[in-house]
């Protein structure tokens, strides 16, 4: 083929573009080979929850990995209305630039929603509007935590919190646990040898372990926040989402009865589990010199929570919708639960030990290696998946020295038929 002047001219462009395509690629990759990154992102590992979700893109599989609520059960009519109510009644506000420690209708609104929760001395000024409740946990971890200095955790915890507070440096300790809760006794003696920046709880119907601290512990974590003077942060994320009888109160709640405990109290809430976790609100009650200058690292991450989230909740709670949404989640998640724990008794039998749960989203079990049945949760994990059923192995929820027979089951998501099927599934990869 003979190709003329012009011809041969676009010709050599278009390998020159190539050429200069490749060579840029060559120094992209160069550059991106001498970047040096902060050397606090060397003590964090991405989510195992999110890593277990990337094989969950199998045909028909059931998921009792994920912590979220049930779009099902979000009252979708009564959002609706708070929406259109908050454009219509104040679209300004609703839309333009807000103030960082939150929306006023709402730290109202939050302020007489801790009034119905027994915390009657809490005002508008007393709590800051954060984006979630991880939000709250992240200021805290910016305002308290000091580089290899030590933070106790319940043993298991809350994963994000896990990874949050190792990203500024923590020392994370963790404190066992039992069915009430976390053990004051082994609490008092790591305060005692260790003198922690802060404690941080998960004192109604934990995340993993389900657990509830009774009213006789939480009263004695608020005298050793007293006597040893330590930051207890207490997170209530699903405090309300309670079975049959209301939890113990809040450690907030209870602060009243151990004089000075206050003082030394960060309490993190959030609408994520009774609401909508789209709305991206939680809120953080704490002493003043500390709220002050969480406000001031709030301001250099995000400004402010988003206004036009914050005036529909604000017009939602104001509309008194929420405690009959409240009332047919907890009918819902509790139904739940129950057929998740029976049909684990019922297919799993002696092979695995659990607490029912009595309230929150989690049931929180162990293989016991019973008539020689498998004691690795992880490797049950990955047997399960290619049965069609997807949990998350406990290790990860642990700061350090994992039991790796652990595992956490949430019951919120699956319908009651498809919990059934879904222990079935696993009790078939348990006998594999």
């Amino acid at each position: 083929m003979i190709i003329g002047a012009q011809g041969l001219g676009r010709v050599l462009c278009q390998d020159l573009r190539a050429r200069r395509t490749h060579l840029h690629f060559l120094a992209d990759i160069q550059l991106n080979m001498s970047i040096v990154f902060a050397k606090r992102l060397d003590n964090v590992e991405t989510s195992a929850i999110r890593e277990l979700f990337k094989l969950l893109g199998k045909p028909g599989i059931i998921s009792f990995a994920g912590g979220f609520p049930d779009s099902a059960v979000f009252d979708v009519d009564g959002l609706r209305a708070a929406s259109q109510q908050a454009l219509a009644d104040d679209a300004d506000a609703a839309l333009q630039y807000g103030a960082t420690e939150g929306f006023g209708p709402l730290r109202e609104q939050l302020a007489q929603l801790m009034a119905a929760r027994g915390v009657r001395d809490v005002g508008p000024g007393d709590l800051i509007v954060t984006t979630g409740s991880q939000q709250a946990l992240d200021l805290v971890g910016k305002v308290l935590v000091e580089p290899d200095e030590p933070v106790l955790v319940e043993a298991p915890t809350f994963l994000a919190t896990i990874q949050c507070f190792r990203l500024y440096g923590a020392q994370l300790l963790g404190v066992p646990i039992d069915g009430d809760g976390v053990r004051v006794d082994e609490l008092e003696a790591l305060i005692r040898q260790h003198r922690p920046r802060f404690v941080y709880l998960i004192p109604t119907f934990g995340n993993p372990s389900g657990a509830t601290l009774t009213r006789a512990r939480r009263k004695r974590v608020l005298e050793l926040a007293v006597q040893y003077e330590t930051v207890i942060v207490e997170d209530d994320p699903y405090g309300e989402l309670y079975f049959d009888a209301p939890p113990p109160p809040s450690l907030l709640a209870l602060s009243h009865e151990v004089p000075g405990s206050r003082d030394w109290l960060v309490h993190c809430g959030s609408l994520s589990k009774v609401l909508s976790p789209g709305l991206r609100l939680g809120w953080m009650v704490a002493p003043p010199a500390l709220l002050s200058r969480a406000v001031m690292c709030k301001q250099f991450s995000d400004a402010h929570t988003s206004t036009f989230a914050q005036a529909v909740a604000a017009r939602y709670l104001a509309g008194g919708r929420l405690p009959a949404a409240l009332q047919r989640a907890r009918a819902i998640y509790g139904s739940r639960a129950g057929v998740m724990c029976q049909a684990l008794r019922d297919r799993l039998g002696a092979a695995v030990d659990f607490v029912d749960p009595q309230g929150g989203f989690f049931v929180w079990a162990r293989l016991t290696g019973a008539a020689g049945s498998p004691r690795d949760s992880a490797a049950l994990a990955r047997a399960a998946v290619d049965r069609g059923v997807a949990f998350v192995p406990g290790a990860p929820f642990f700061c350090a020295n994992p039991d790796p027979g652990t595992f956490r089951l949430s019951f919120a998501t699956a319908g009651e038929d498809r919990i059934r099927e879904g222990v079935d599934r696993l009790a078939a990869a348990l006998a594999a």
